[in-house]
């Protein structure tokens, strides 16, 4: 009788860089994880920036698999320049206000903070030593869930440092959808690139990811993509599974190839 071995899952080069305190003698202290595809170009290399680290690679850590988000870049990677993947891990019991840009129930919204803490340090620190570009247009940010909404506000307001939004599942919601009332509200980066999706098994965000779609364009955005995933769930075997056609949207032209 022949006994089968498990196959072996080892993931490929990631690095962890860190542990970095976002606010000194506040914890909790955070580690970066990086990714840098294996057709990368030596200098300038595009960034794709992504919320909860821990669920950007394996499936440990996350209750529905992570992303594998390296298999993604490297499919792009056969057609076009593939981005670095630089994955920020979130803070735990800290993770919802961290990312919300806004007060709401007993949360504080701190994603502002965040974002200075990542385009006054953690950016240059890793572009140093690590090539990547410093051009925000070739920047983009990504997450999902309150992650979403984290990087819609932050290319939206933050178009120093970020170029575009992957916005999967956003938590538009919280705060009584005042991210509507702040995008009504604000001067838009015409020149951001956005792309947002829901799945057809959440309905409410699905309803509020079209309609934010539809606010952007009509605010002057030019360039936003929406996907709804008629059989998608909210968890990360279906943001896996939408992941590659939305960094198609981003990286996929000629503004990235080489």
């Amino acid at each position: 009788m022949t006994t089968r071995r498990p196959r072996a899952t080892t993931l490929p080069m990631i690095e962890r860089v860190g542990s970095y305190e976002i606010v000194p003698g506040i914890p909790p202290k955070r580690n970066v994880r990086v990714y840098v595809p294996s057709r990368s170009p030596g200098h300038d290399r595009p960034i794709l920036f992504m919320f909860d680290g821990q669920n950007v690679f394996d499936d440990h850590g996350s209750f529905a698999g992570g992303w594998h988000a390296h298999r993604a870049v490297e499919r792009l990677a056969k057609t076009v320049t593939p981005p670095t993947i630089v994955a920020l891990d979130h803070g735990h019991e800290h993770r919802i206000s961290e990312l919300s840009p806004f007060d709401f129930m007993r949360f504080h919204g701190s994603l502002g903070g965040l974002l200075d803490w990542v385009g006054r340090w953690l950016l240059p620190e890793l572009r140093g030593k690590r090539q990547l570009t410093h051009d925000p247009k070739r920047t983009i940010i990504a997450g999902s869930s309150m992650g979403g909404i984290a990087a819609l506000y932050a290319a939206l307001s933050r178009p120093d440092l970020f170029g575009g939004a992957l916005a999967m599942s956003p938590s538009l919601w919280i705060g009584g959808g005042r991210m509507f009332t702040w995008v009504r509200d604000h001067a838009l980066p015409h020149g951001s690139r956005i792309y947002l999706d829901a799945g057809g098994y959440e309905a409410r965000m699905l309803k509020t990811a079209a309609e934010m779609a539809r606010i952007l364009q009509m605010r002057g955005v030019h360039e936003v993509m929406f996907r709804g995933d008629p059989k998608g769930r909210h968890r990360e075997t279906d943001w896996r599974r939408r992941l590659l056609p939305a960094l198609r949207f981003h990286f996929g032209s000629a503004r990235v190839r080489r």
